[in-house]
């Protein structure tokens, strides 16, 4: 029997093969990076160009993680109450109507609405299409395919931040770029027979159960590590003097290290105790923070450099931690946990940006350097006293690694059935 004969649906009507459906959502989020990144790198340089306070650009980066927040909230719902299909198409829609305010000038307030409108459809198509693929994937491949979406979508943001580097600052050029590529990644699922999945389960935000610490507390960690690095440098660097073509190579540069750093750091993690490896990503996170400080407004050359390594340690912070936790959780905790862990990540990703806007406002912007140095060396030794305290999992009881990024949040529906329940074909 062919692949697409076992995907036939009760009509009769031949859904695609499972390779098409999955090339259809990876290529649908990849376009969607484009012009997410370019955004991202494009609103604090055009504040700067414009002479607003770089105070209003990271009350936009909060405004953008509070839409965040709710998106992780509010998507589980949505999509049970209309399904997956119709809820990628609204929030692509959201994300337009994002971008097109964006680009009727240069108007803080309402832009820290707009960024706060994309910060819930990003999540939300985040949810979606990770949803989407875990409904589509056989389980033998499904970490595969997870990492191939993560590093999809992270070079689709490089290319997006290199762009940058090529428009028109006090122009439309921007939005109109993000708007066309939100549109364009809507076709590659719009013509696709997708077979729509399965309602998802009911997240339930269980933070009073005993997860493992290090996992949780690796989520609210990262969750500020995160949108502080990738949010405040171009503000930073912009309010440098940093030109335009500068920000956009060290922004593009940056999503290097994790698509490097995150291998090797896996590897280790998957044939030791992963929290050495934790110790390890969060103490070089919180050294690249120190260069960084003591290299700030230096050479660029320098700074990239720097940039890469503390990128790469803080985003393997966030796959590390959340196989950590998988590790010592059972089957049936997982959909508690990983709603738990998202919930952590999301708040601290709201939380965290607002401080070092407040602190940014009396310190100057290279406050949001010192805020992330804290919050690696925090968790660094609050890790090594966890491994003094606690025995590790033996290493034949744990998963395996799996690539992953904080610019996107965690799946909260990894309940599966089994293979033969779920009627899906190989690959």
């Amino acid at each position: 029997m062919t692949i697409l004969e076992r995907d036939q649906d009760k009509n009769g009507l031949g859904q695609p093969a499972p390779s098409i459906a999955i090339a259809s959502i990876l290529l649908s989020m990849a376009l969607i990076a484009v012009g997410n990144g370019l955004m991202f790198a494009y609103i604090p340089v055009r504040l700067g160009a414009e002479g607003f306070d770089p105070t209003w650009a990271g009350l936009i980066v909060t405004g953008l993680s509070a839409g965040g927040l709710a998106g992780c909230i509010l998507t589980g719902p949505l999509v049970r109450r209309v399904g997956h299909a119709r809820v990628f198409m609204v929030l692509s829609a959201l994300i337009v109507l994002s971008n097109a305010a964006v680009g009727a000038g240069p108007h803080p307030l309402p832009w820290i609405a707009a960024r706060a409108l994309y910060g819930f459809a990003i999540c939300g198509l985040f949810i979606v299409a990770q949803s989407w693929l875990n409904d589509v994937v056989a389980n033998a491949i499904r970490g595969r395919v997870m990492a191939i979406f993560y590093v999809a979508y992270v070079a689709g943001l490089g290319v997006g931040y290199s762009t940058l580097a090529l428009i028109d600052i006090r122009a439309a050029d921007a939005p109109l770029i993000g708007i066309a590529f939100t549109a364009l990644s809507i076709l590659p699922v719009g013509l696709t027979r997708l077979a729509q999945p399965p309602a998802p389960q009911a997240a339930s935000v269980a933070l009073g159960r005993a997860w493992p610490p290090v996992g949780v507390a690796g989520m609210l960690a990262v969750g500020g590590l995160s949108m502080t690095i990738s949010g405040f440098a171009p503000i930073h660097a912009t309010a440098k003097g940093y030109s335009q073509a500068d920000v956009a190579l060290l922004l593009s540069a940056m999503p290097v290290g994790t698509l490097i750093l995150q291998i090797p750091l896996g590897w280790i993690s998957d044939r030791t105790d992963r929290r050495f490896v934790l110790i390890a990503a969060s103490a070089l996170a919180a050294a690249a923070g120190l260069f960084a400080l003591g290299f700030d407004g230096g050479a660029l050359a320098a700074l990239l450099v720097i940039y890469v390594v503390w990128d790469g340690a803080s985003e393997s912070i966030y796959s590390l931690a959340s196989a950590h936790a998988g590790d010592r959780a059972g089957k049936d905790d997982m959909v508690a946990l990983s709603s738990s862990l998202l919930f952590a990540w999301s708040l601290s990703s709201f939380v965290v940006p607002g401080i070092v806007t407040g602190l940014s406002a009396v310190y100057g912007t290279q406050a949001f350097i010192y805020v992330a140095i804290v919050i690696a060396t925090t968790y660094c030794l609050f890790v090594l006293w966890r491994v003094v305290m606690v025995r590790p999992v033996p290493a034949t009881e744990t998963g395996s690694f799996a690539p992953m990024t904080a610019q996107a949040p965690l799946p909260v529906d990894l309940a599966f059935a089994p293979e033969d329940q779920r009627g899906r074909g190989e690959l």
